[in-house]
């Protein structure tokens, strides 16, 4: 037991080899040390209970006491590899796997990540969706991203499951000022996302889902007056009130 335990505590708990496998069409965008940092990563992502944080995936895989901790931290904000490139493989395998005939489902929802600290500059105070009501108003300050996730129902479940295949930063009006950036609105990044996704899925009907942050006119006539669109895909907007009544029954 305990020559068990120090093992561990020094290289900590082996990936198994079908991690590696279910991951393997993603291998050729990453390099050697950041493929293995990456296996652990995912792993840990698993197994945890509670938040997946980058400390907490590193404690559930035996290597809480690791030295070279720091690494795991640097793969999500020095290594070199492209998050676009992988969305979009992600998006073709989860496409592929749940949704390989038939229209495809996109919902659209922005989140606000609860994050403070000198670096975190883009940040902003926004309206806090959860806490807030009609009548109260409730400020939270974060950082606000805009996901775009495929809606797969599963019929044993009775549900549909929201899977994450592109996330967009949506940096606060303060930050592209002090950076003269014009800024972008929210509407502004889901249209960029939405002509994005649809050149990803040529020659498929798409059906974009959002709630009344999305329901803006600018927004529809921008996609529906763009030619690239047209010849990549055919996107469709419904609001997310009644749709996922549709998808389960």
């Amino acid at each position: 037991m305990t020559d068990y335990h120090k093992s561990c505590v020094g290289s900590g708990d082996p990936v198994p080899h079908i991690l590696g496998h279910w991951l393997s069409p993603s291998r050729l965008w990453f390099t050697a040390p950041s493929w293995e940092h990456l296996l652990v990563l995912v792993m840990g992502a698993i197994l945890s209970p509670g938040k997946r944080t980058v400390t907490a995936c590193l404690r559930i895989t035996g290597r809480a006491e690791a030295a070279n901790f720091s690494v795991y931290h640097q793969l999500l904000n020095r290594a070199r590899w492209n998050p676009r490139t992988l969305a979009a493989r992600l998006l073709s395998i989860v496409v592929a796997s749940l949704v390989p005939d038939g229209p495809v489902v996109i919902g659209m929802d922005d989140t606000i990540e609860r994050r403070w600290g000198p670096r975190i500059a883009a940040r902003g105070i926004y309206r806090d969706p959860v806490r807030s009501s009609h009548g109260h108003f409730v400020k939270a300050s974060g950082l606000r991203w805009l996901s775009f996730m495929i809606l797969s129902p599963v019929p044993w479940a009775k549900c549909v499951k929201a899977l994450p295949v592109l996330t967009l930063l949506c940096p606060s009006e303060r930050y592209d000022q002090k950076r003269g950036r014009k800024h972008k609105l929210l509407t502004d990044c889901a249209r960029q996302g939405v002509l994005q996704l649809c050149r990803w899925l040529p020659g498929r009907d798409i059906i974009f889902v959002g709630d009344s942050s999305c329901a803006v006119h600018t927004l529809a006539a921008a996609l529906a007056s763009t030619n690239s669109i047209r010849s990549a895909a055919q996107p469709h907007f419904r609001d997310e009130g009644s749709f996922f009544d549709e998808l389960l029954y």
